[in-house]
């Protein structure tokens, strides 16, 4: 036997035990999923552990689709460029389905819904929702949501739009009278801006909003990279799980108080 075959069939036998070893990592149980800090869905407590709805409800699902799930802590503008880059195996980060993020991502079923709601100063008098009063006002919004995509639709002709890293960030612009609206999530804004307490410094100044679909979307999903399909499934029949038993209504029920279950037919639309 030559050295040089010697060396050919060394580095086959290399490339074998790599493909192997890449295929058992693919088929690993363990899982890291990504979240951005954003209460009550994902925060840290004291102790420096995670706790929120999303990181029960992400920990529930894990453990019923048999997997070992650890959790990566990102910014929102870095979730799906991470996910793209192998960064970690999919997001689980209150993101909602639409056409545009599914052309680079793999959604699950969506496993909760919400609106969004249009905060001012408390004794402003400003109606967003007319057109004539916005003109020429400023909104905040967070960067890369849905909220930002319909701000942008409705109002970029109207009214200057500053877009923001996080929602505390809208809030302290808001407390210092640099903007004059914000559009904000329903449920986080309870935390972010205290409307329901009665010493707020703001208020809700129209209905929630969570139409049109083609902005916002059918649901709240976890996102995978397309070619990730056998992982989705998992834990689409681990969503579906959690809705058929009513595991998911005990960490609803803690973390946000309210009901934000996806319902009847929107389900199946975004199946």
């Amino acid at each position: 036997m030559t050295r040089r075959f010697l060396t050919v069939l060394m580095a086959a036998f290399s490339i074998a035990v790599a493909s192997n070893q890449a295929a058992q990592a693919r088929n690993s149980n363990d899982v890291t999923l990504a979240i951005e800090l954003y209460p009550p869905f994902s925060y840290r407590l004291p102790d420096g552990s995670l706790d929120g709805f999303e990181i029960q409800l992400g920990n529930l699902l894990c453990e019923r689709a048999g997997l070992h799930c650890t959790w990566s802590d990102q910014s929102w503008d870095a979730l799906i460029p991470g996910l793209m880059m192998r960064k970690y195996d999919a997001i689980l980060s209150s993101m909602s389905v639409t056409p545009e993020r599914a052309q680079q991502v793999l959604f699950s079923h969506p496993y909760y819904n919400t609106a969004h709601i249009w905060v001012v100063a408390r004794n402003s008098t400003l109606d967003p929702t007319n057109m004539a009063q916005m003109k020429g006002k400023v909104i905040g919004v967070q960067r890369g949501t849905t909220r930002d995509d319909y701000v942008t639709r409705f109002y970029g002709s109207t009214a200057t739009i500053r877009r923001y890293v996080a929602e505390q960030d809208i809030s302290n612009d808001m407390r210092s009278g640099r903007l004059d609206a914000a559009l904000v999530d329903m449920l986080t804004s309870r935390d972010t801006f205290r409307l329901q307490d009665a010493d707020s410094l703001y208020r809700q100044a129209a209905a929630p909003i969570s139409k049109p679909l083609d902005v916002f979307g059918p649901g709240i999903a976890m996102a995978f990279r397309p070619r990730d399909k056998a992982l989705a499934e998992r834990f689409n029949a681990a969503i579906d799980e959690v809705y058929r038993d009513g595991s998911i209504r005990p960490i609803m029920d803690k973390y946000i108080g309210m009901d934000i279950l996806v319902h009847g037919d929107d389900v199946q639309d975004a199946k």
